[in-house]
């Protein structure tokens, strides 16, 4: 249960929910427990008048602090009411009191019920916003070892599955073991005999419910895991629709599918049949119980040793009955559990996992930058992997510096490093002799701009597209960044001009002009330090020209790392490096390379004869 009260966590602070809730659940027990314990004196007017009358008090009880008083203050005042209204009257005190008694007790549950309703919906929504938040706490290799699908469907089908079945039971587990606690106090007082003959049968039931919901969460898990796998292929066949269909690949992806589609249908097909068999089988249990106590308690009356009457037989029949309904509720609640348990094991998994890239317990900001950054001795492994090796690199304040290279080299990394997407596991980067590790995220990628070569573009208007994360940007300084991108143009032909939205990815734009709002997105946020992956690289020829034109104008007095995949695209950068299995092989600016006659040359002879 630790997972469970860890969930109802997520519901803090309990000061203004568990006081009402105890007092409203109590309240509901007390009068669900009286409309049973009514009927008793019900029965014994009715069926034995003469006795009954004889047998009431004629004096009120004197107050005191136990269990009789209550039962003796209503025989007397009930006693009252046959004496001076007759049997009646006293039906119809009797019944007054269970539709008053019955009312009460539905209006507190009612109340219970609007309690556990806000902390359910509190429980859900800060769970969600946990693992979202965590989500985008966590490196970016967090994610490489991640299928998306699996992310999804924590972020989605386990938490809902969280609210059904773990959050919903919060009125079963928390009400119904007050109402047994009454019943059976009840119970008690009427024959200990059968209650202690209910109380060694009832058990086994209780072992057989419990066997069913261990294999019950085992089957989770292995759903949960089934489900995470149809998630990552949708993800993957929308993602590469493209791909599949140049490529004849339905047969194959909707087979694979097909697969992992019928192993979670056969895992949930088998849970659904233990869950189902649990609600049967207590109910069997159940009036099987009844029919012993029926028969046992039916032969103390018919041999006259015990002060058990029929009347009391029959009222305590009728509230063992009672028992059974939060008896069944909570073996169905722990059975459906099981699977919301599962799943939020997978969601405080995802929660519990910390950030390898975070701030320092005494980070500071990092001053506003005005010299040089530097790479001492750098190097960085994934796994056991060594990715760069012995980097050295000072990048002068103002300088545009190049990274090119054969596919695999590390040119991508080595400009992840910078905005501490991935820290160097040796040697160090600072800024300004600021070692970045101590400074604050924040504050190191708020003197940042980057353009990807994948444009990354969000379901919403051009305009916040080019104003994200910058919420007081004006229209005019939108479309002045616009028009350095040379996006402007296109953007008053679109349907809603700014306004206009651009699907899912930027899907509704072409690949150039997707990219155009990405540098104009870089140049409105005007950062001091720029990082592009080849910015130009999904531009036509005549865009690729004029976004060059508007890069190169602002690339100046700023500092640039440029990753290049077209050479021609850098040949006026202040220095160009050269890597090679994550080392530095070369270094120069263009003319120095391609006079040295290294990998360089050879990468520039390559493109030009392709």
């Amino acid at each position: 249960m630790k997972t469970y009260f860890r969930i109802l966590f997520f519901a803090r602070p309990f000061s203004q929910y568990v006081p009402w809730y105890a007092i409203a659940t109590l309240l509901a027990t007390i009068f669900g427990v009286m409309n049973f314990t009514l009927l008793a004196p019900l029965m014994t007017v009715l069926f034995d008048q003469v006795e009954a009358q004889k047998a009431l008090p004629t004096e009120a009880p004197t107050f005191a602090f136990s269990f009789d008083w209550p039962k003796q203050y209503f025989n007397f005042y009930f006693g009252q009411v046959v004496q001076t209204q007759g049997t009646m009257g006293a039906l119809r005190f009797i019944c007054l009191l269970l539709v008053s008694s019955v009312l009460l007790a539905n209006l507190f549950r009612y109340i219970g019920l609007r309690i556990e309703g806000v902390v359910r919906a509190r429980v859900v929504k800060n769970l969600r916003q946990q693992v979202f938040e965590r989500l985008t706490q966590l490196q970016l290799g967090f994610f490489s070892n991640q299928r998306k699908g699996n992310i999804m469907s924590t972020l989605t089908n386990d938490v809902q599955e969280v609210e059904n079945s773990v959050v919903s039971t919060l009125n079963v587990l928390f009400r119904e073991p007050f109402l047994l606690i009454g019943y059976f106090g009840v119970l008690f007082y009427l024959s200990p005999q059968l209650t202690f003959f209910s109380l060694l049968v009832l058990p086994i039931s209780g072992l057989i419910i419990s066997s069913i919901s261990k294999k019950l969460k085992r089957q989770s898990t292995q759903g949960q895991d089934a489900l995470g796998s149809i998630m990552g292929i949708i993800d993957e066949t929308l993602s590469g629709l493209r791909v599949i269909k140049g490529f004849n690949a339905q047969p194959y992806v909707i087979d694979k599918f097909n697969q992992t589609n019928n192993r979670y249908a056969n895992i949930i097909t088998s849970m659904n049949n233990k869950r189902s068999l649990a609600s049967p089988f207590s109910e069997f249990m159940g009036v099987s119980v009844v029919a012993g106590i029926l028969y046992f308690g039916g032969s103390l009356v018919l041999s006259g040793d015990t002060d058990l009457t029929g009347p009391k037989l029959v009222a305590y029949l009728a509230l063992f009955s009672q028992v059974l309904v939060p008896v069944k509720a909570i073996s169905n609640a722990f059975s459906n559990i099981q699977r919301g348990l599962v799943s939020g094991q997978r969601v405080l998994a995802l929660i519990d996992t910390e950030p390898l890239i975070r701030d320092k317990p005494n980070s500071r900001s990092l001053p506003e930058f005005t010299q040089e950054i530097e790479f001492k001795n750098v190097g960085f492994r994934y796994a056991e992997d060594p990715i760069l090796q012995d980097i050295n690199l000072r990048i002068p304040k103002g300088k545009t510096i190049a990274l090119v290279g054969p596919s695999g080299g590390g040119k991508s990394t080595l400009a992840d490093l910078l905005p501490r997407f991935y820290d160097p596991t040796e040697g160090s980067i600072t800024i300004d002799g600021q070692d970045l590790r101590d400074c604050s995220l924040f504050s190191v990628r708020e003197q940042m701009g980057i353009v990807t070569q994948e444009s990354i573009l969000f379901n919403d208007t051009i305009f916040n597209n080019i104003a994200f994360n910058k919420t007081d940007a004006t229209e005019a300084e939108v479309i002045a960044a616009a028009k350095i991108a040379n996006a402007h143009e296109f953007i008053t032909q679109s349907p809603d001009g700014y306004q206009t939205v651009i699907g899912d990815r930027g899907s509704k734009l072409s690949g150039g002009q997707r990219q155009r709002l990405s540098i104009a997105r870089a140049i409105l946020k005007n950062p001091p330090i720029l990082i592009m992956d080849e910015a130009t690289s999904a531009l036509d020829t005549e865009s690729e020209k004029l976004v060059q034109e508007a890069l190169t104008n602002l690339m100046k007095n700023r500092t640039s790392l440029v990753i290049a995949h077209r050479l021609s695209t850098i040949q006026h950068a202040d220095e160009i490096i050269v890597l090679q299995g994550g080392r530095i092989v070369e270094r120069g600016n263009h003319a120095h390379l391609v006079q040295q006659g290294g990998l360089y040359f050879k990468l520039t002879q390559m493109q030009h004869t392709s």
